[in-house]
């Protein structure tokens, strides 16, 4: 059983920055992939990026490449969202989740855990 808690969302600007952390319980945070989706009112939730169980592997959406970056710390049981450059349309509630075991990264039902979410809305 893993327990997520995404904290860091709010009011930015457009052009601002903003960095999520999730934390973890339990001993086996290692043993997860980690992703980061969004979902914005009135739409699907959407992968935004993911975080192989070393740290050695990223993965992102097109529409964040350049501006986000995954990070994870297995010491502290932590993933973390960097965000630059934002923009409107990066307005949603951004979920932190763990995969036992996936090479789905960008799947929704491949992840087993997820946490509640952290809001964060982008002004234009």
């Amino acid at each position: 059983q893993v327990q997520l808690v995404e904290s860091g969302g709010g009011l930015v600007q457009a052009g601002g920055s903003l960095r999520l952390s999730c934390a973890a319980s339990g001993r086996t945070f290692s043993s997860y992939d980690m992703g980061w989706f969004r979902q914005a009112p009135g739409k699907e939730r959407e992968f935004v990026a993911a975080i192989s169980r070393s740290g050695g592997s990223t993965y992102y959406t097109d529409s964040v490449k350049g501006r986000f970056a995954i990070s994870r710390d297995n010491a502290k049981n932590a993933v973390y969202l960097q965000m630059n450059s934002l923009k409107p349309e990066d307005t949603a509630v951004y979920y932190c989740a763990a995969a036992r075991d996936t090479i789905y990264f960008r799947r929704v039902g491949e992840y087993d855990y997820w946490g509640q979410g952290t809001q964060v809305t982008v002004s234009s």
